[in-house]
């Protein structure tokens, strides 16, 4: 028997009920599923099951020569491609895969963040459907003026409907982890179909920095945080200009105000 490892981060999903909400949650399109971290392969059995072609990423090669016998099968029919490694590191150009893809997972805690940031900048992908530890399935979805708002909302929000459909108890797992979990769901807005948040990576990459240095301290002003980066006359001059009160904290400006600040003050 396949114990979960500790290095990987794994809680394999047992309960029933809610793989079924998983499968039910996803899509109904013909577009490819591409399912991070199978595990035992549960979640892959209801998916090749419901009609839909699959391509799984494992990063831990015992399971990964066990999912090859137990669905060898669907491997040979082309139903169901097995990837044996790090999808972080096969995750090395712009697109995961040549073609759409919805991604369905669910995450090892400590990795979790940095794969959904990946999908959200991959312009294949269309939806992200993943379980995860509920506070961080809370920073993705809230809304400004939330107390989960974060840099992370902002991502988010910018490119994707948000939504944390349900919560999944640690009773539902082998081992059962120390926290609850939930299952967050993001769906591109149709005007990112396979294009990107922003021109370049670049461009990206200073946005989020800009982020960070907005929420490096969520319990002061934005316009504090934000002296890190920009002279301060100039922020007084742009909070002014977009109508932004001076004492209003990180949590309180709208994702759009986000936007046109960085946009102004990178000109």
């Amino acid at each position: 028997m396949i114990k979960a490892k500790k290095k990987y981060g794994q809680n394999f999903l047992k309960d029933i009920a809610v793989k079924k909400q998983i499968i039910q949650a996803m899509p109904n399109d013909d577009i490819q599923i591409v399912e991070i971290g199978p595990g035992l392969g549960d979640l892959t059995k209801e998916l090749l099951q419901s009609g839909k072609r699959v391509a799984a990423f494992e990063i831990d090669l015992e399971l990964c020569g066990y999912l090859q016998k137990t669905y060898e099968t669907d491997i040979t029919g082309g139903r169901l491609e097995l990837i044996c490694g790090d999808v972080l590191e096969a995750w090395q150009n712009a697109a995961l895969r040549d073609e759409p893809y919805h991604l369905i997972a669910n995450l090892p805690y400590y990795v979790a963040t940095n794969i959904i940031l990946k999908a959200l900048e991959d312009p294949r992908c269309r939806t992200i459907l993943v379980m995860i530890q509920k506070e961080v399935a809370d920073k993705f979805a809230s809304r400004p003026g939330e107390k989960h708002f974060s840099s992370l909302s902002i991502l988010a929000n910018s490119i994707a409907h948000t939504q944390v459909l349900f919560d999944v108890g640690p009773e539902c797992f082998d081992p059962p982890p120390k926290v609850t979990s939930a299952v967050l769901k993001l769906e591109k807005f149709r005007e990112y179909t396979d294009k990107t948040l922003f021109a370049d990576k670049e461009e990206l990459e200073a946005f989020k920095t800009f982020l960070k240095a907005a929420f490096k301290q969520p319990r002061k002003v934005v316009l504090k945080n934000l002296q890190d980066l920009y002279p301060k006359e100039r922020l007084l001059e742009q909070f002014a200009l977009l109508e932004i009160a001076q004492n209003a904290r990180p949590h309180q400006l709208e994702t759009s105000t986000y936007h046109l600040l960085f946009k102004n003050l990178n000109k």
